[in-house]
């Protein structure tokens, strides 16, 4: 059956990665030293496709493979590869094919590349750009990590804000060097302010004697050198940005933001907050089991601690738990309900911090949103577990002391939820890093000491 304009497609998702079978091929032409056919194999890869080929690959292999691929590592595959493994990488390639990869890259790019490197390294990748672009390179390395200047690229299509659409698209016609891509052309007037910006659709579908000013863009806007790179890329996804200027202290123009740039930073935000969330930092699958183990201990540590406090308080309740063993049965399974509820309400509440939907306006109506949700499933599953607890054990108070507990804790599940993230944001501490062990222990604690506390007072 033919496909229509109103139908949607559907692809297979392994349309869009890399073929195991090519990989094997690859592995296989690497273990017999087969230069023709890793080329063969190598040549109709995207730049992507062949950065993920080199980090699911062994270290060896990896090494194997570089030196046998004629064609060799370029700028493009550069950028694509993981941090873990990219300095790796360089090492294994000779200075030509460096020196030729670097040379391929806008700054912002070589930046992003040599940022988090060694310092021989660092040098390496400096001491094969020409002096200009080393110059540019260096600077950009001067202001402080994560802000727009050393996000943004050196390379800016300019024009005097005085200038006709005739007198730019000759500009741009005859000039010998410009940025693999671009978007605006921006407009900049004798001190070297940026004034507005044309996009490249306006400026070729507009008369010769049209002036510049008069196609200007509504959108524009520009970006502080040292502004935060979260912020920048806030910016461009609010207000729609495809580029953006870059301006100094002064108001000058240093640079320009694209909006793959500001894009590939909200994506790695959002990565590091899931990361984060479930405690396991900045891992990554090419890190060794040293640093994997590194990265993940200290928060099973805090995690211990957590347990360790609830179980303190189940301690405080061990006469009640030897007279009714039902009790030892039943409470995991508040603590858990209480878990879960404040694990969604704290998903909730980090998400819409880090896309700054929660504000000081909105707050208390989404704590008080969620302590009623918190209420209302609190209510439906007390009912279930009440008649749950009473058929299982034959007790009808046992069913109502678990009903009880089950509304207490979800509904301060719900509140904590919201609440620690708030607050530690607040405080200067990454929600997404902090809260998670938070809520854990006020559900746990509370969930233990309602259920075991109400148990006490009512069936003793």
């Amino acid at each position: 059956m033919a496909e229509t304009e109103d139908e949607v497609v559907e692809r297979d998702e392994d349309e869009y990665s890399l073929d195991p079978r090519v990989v094997d091929s690859i592995l296989d032409a690497v273990e017999t030293g087969d230069a023709a056919a890793i080329d063969a194999l190598m040549e109709p890869l995207h730049a992507a496709d062949i950065a993920d080929l080199l980090e699911q690959i062994g270290s060896a292999e990896r090494a194997d493979l570089v030196r046998l691929w004629s064609k060799g590592i370029d700028g493009e595959i550069l950028s694509e590869l993981d941090e873990s493994i990219r300095e790796e990488v360089i090492e294994a390639l000779p200075h030509d094919v460096l020196t030729e990869a670097v040379r391929e890259l806008d700054s912002d790019d070589v930046v992003d590349l040599i940022e988090d490197l060694e310092e021989p390294q660092q040098e390496r990748i400096l001491g094969a750009l020409p002096e200009g672009e080393r110059a540019a390179v260096e600077q950009s390395l001067t202001y402080p990590e994560y802000s727009a200047g050393r996000l943004m690229q050196r390379e800016v299509v300019t024009a005097p804000e005085h200038w006709t659409v005739g007198e730019a698209i000759d500009f741009l016609r005859n000039a010998k060097e410009l940025p693999d891509q671009f978007y605006h052309m921006i407009l900049v007037d004798p001190r070297w302010h940026p004034t507005g910006y044309v996009t490249l659709g306006k400026l070729l579908s507009s008369k010769r004697a049209v002036k510049l000013t008069d196609i200007a863009e509504e959108s524009f806007r520009t970006i502080d050198v040292l502004e935060e790179e979260g912020d920048v890329a806030y910016a461009f996804n609010q207000y729609h940005l495809i580029s953006a200027p870059v301006v100094d202290a002064d108001e000058r123009l240093v640079g320009v933001i694209t909006i793959d740039d500001a894009m590939a930073v909200l994506d790695e935000e959002h990565e590091e907050d899931i990361l984060r969330l479930a405690g396991v930092g900045d891992g990554s699958l090419s890190d060794s089991v040293a640093e994997t183990t590194k990265q993940r201990l200290p928060w099973l540590g805090v995690n211990l601690v957590t347990a360790i406090l609830a179980s303190v308080v189940i301690a405080q309740f061990e006469r009640v738990i030897a007279q009714i063993v039902a009790l030892a049965v039943l409470m995991p399974i508040v603590a858990s309900m209480g878990g879960n509820a404040g694990t969604q309400a704290l998903t909730v509440a980090v998400r819409a911090i880090a896309t700054r939907d929660l504000t000081g306006s909105n707050m208390w109506r989404v704590v008080r949103r969620e302590a009623t949700v918190g209420l209302f499933n609190g209510v439906i599953f007390a009912v279930v577990m009440g008649v749950v607890g009473w058929f299982w054990f034959g007790s009808t108070m046992i069913g109502v002391v678990l009903a009880a507990a089950m509304v207490v804790n979800l509904v301060v599940a719900g509140l904590a939820g919201i609440l620690i993230p708030v607050a530690l944001e607040k405080a200067g501490v990454d929600p997404a890093l902090a809260s998670g062990a938070f809520v854990t222990t006020v559900t746990d604690v509370v969930g233990f000491f309602a259920f075991l506390g109400l148990a006490a007072m009512v069936l003793l």
